[in-house]
């Protein structure tokens, strides 16, 4: 790839610079993108004034996989949050009791006895007459390892997990025109990178490209 290619913008009075070789060494921890998988994250990080290095926006790589491109919950709340027209949100679990009702409970609270199905989230503009109401069933979204178990995050945190995925879907339809094209990693079924992200130097240099 060339490292003459760089997208360069403000966040705040952050100046973030992407590179192709930036990307892959302070983002990926050395997987190899593709100029098309360069071009789509930067330009998402550059639309919606997301830091990477700030963990606001993430370019998952696998070997020769294609790359997926995720959202840090917290930038997709923010940018609602600070939206004139943001009037508030609740959101919870949806449980099935021992009587075979389906209540839904905010929070993430419920009961051994009880079986939890979804999560559901409302979002309120001070412009709209009716909130923005989603329910997200907890089979469509629960990520599994290769022999059909849940993982340990959806394992062990379900309720914490449904919940998240409610509100940002939520979130997502209430202000589409900020946070379109914004998806949390939960929603997409993978897992964010284990590896350690930095801020690209200041004064650090690309090297040129000699012919």
């Amino acid at each position: 790839m060339s490292n003459e290619i760089s997208v360069v913008y403000n966040v705040g009075e952050n100046e973030v610079k992407l590179t192709p070789k930036i990307v892959s060494e302070y983002l990926t921890g050395g997987a190899n993108i593709t100029m098309p998988e360069f071009k789509m994250f930067s330009e998402l990080c550059k639309a919606r004034g997301l830091n990477p290095f700030l963990k606001e926006a993430y370019i998952i790589k696998y070997g020769n996989a294609p790359a997926q491109i995720v959202v840090g919950k917290d930038a997709i709340l923010k940018r609602a949050i600070v939206h004139p027209d943001f009037d508030g949100r609740e959101q919870g679990v949806i449980v099935v009791n021992s009587n075979g009702e389906t209540i839904e409970r905010k929070g993430t609270f419920f009961l051994q006895s009880e079986t939890l199905v979804g999560g559901w989230a409302k979002v309120y503009r001070k412009n709209w007459k009716f909130p923005v109401y989603i329910t997200v069933a907890f089979s469509e979204v629960a990520q599994t390892k290769r022999d059909g178990s849940l993982n340990q995050q959806w394992a062990t945190k379900g309720a914490t997990m449904i919940e998240k995925v409610a509100l940002v879907r939520a979130l997502r339809e209430a202000f589409v025109e900020d946070v379109s094209g914004m998806y949390d990693a939960d929603e997409m079924g993978v897992e964010l990178p284990s590896v350690t992200i930095e801020q690209e130097p200041q004064n650090k240099q690309e090297p040129e490209n000699k012919q």
